[in-house]
């Protein structure tokens, strides 16, 4: 498996001949990389413009599917997405392996101030492989619940603030999923959740749990 960091809390994920796509905010997006759109999916954590992003128009262009909360793929397909709707707690089986749509703590409105549904992280199997994308989230108590049932072989954890938890409560969550591998994710695109991530990487060594700090357009392979 190889995850690629598109910027903010955009990630690419392949293996074989299969890629998947997380939150693409890309246009608007100071940090984001060019992304190969040779895709098999989209799936999106929340509605916010920062994480719904580009899915719409980067579906009405090339079909492909959008797997989103239900109100949030409703949403998508009124403009003129190829959108299913998922629920908390489903999982989806896929030619790549399957998904489910697990549990954050946030917010969740789409640009124009629509409803979005619940907000969510998503768990994501491919290759073998478990990775578990916390989405948008201040630090709560499921995240033990998802190291305890599905034991993720990497995290993808917020660590900006403000709008998330911080590098401190990022630290926690990694020790209650208990991944060996923990990727930090949207900090530094705007001024507000600007933080040094060597601090965390620093913290989550301290632990130790490996943290990989990626530059927009980087890969990791697992």
């Amino acid at each position: 498996m190889k995850i690629q960091y598109i910027g903010h809390s955009a990630f690419k994920i392949s293996h074989d001949n299969y890629s998947i796509l997380i939150d693409p905010f890309i246009t608007g997006n100071p940090m984001a990389a060019k992304v190969d759109l040779n895709l098999n999916d989209i799936l999106v954590t929340h509605a916010h413009g920062d994480h719904l992003g580009d899915s719409i128009e980067i579906s009405r262009k090339t079909k492909i599917p959008v797997t989103a909360i239900f109100e949030l793929a409703n949403y998508c397909a009124k403009h003129g997405a190829n959108a299913q709707g998922i629920n908390m707690g489903g999982k989806i089986p896929y030619s790549w392996g399957h998904a489910m749509w697990l549990p954050a703590s946030h917010s969740s409105g789409t640009p124009d101030g629509q409803y979005g549904g619940v907000p969510s992280s998503i768990l994501v199997n491919m290759g073998g492989v478990s990775v578990y994308h916390a989405g948008d989230t201040g630090l709560h108590y499921d995240l033990k619940m998802v190291g305890e049932l599905y034991k993720p072989d990497i995290s993808l954890l917020p660590i900006g603030g403000f709008y998330t938890m911080g590098i401190d409560e990022a630290v926690q969550a990694a020790k209650w999923l208990g991944s060996k591998k923990i990727i930090p994710m949207h900090y530094n695109t705007f001024p507000s959740i600007k933080v040094d991530a060597n601090e965390f990487k620093q913290k989550i060594e301290a632990i130790g749990v490996e943290c990989i700090i990626l530059k927009p357009g980087e890969w990791f392979q697992f």
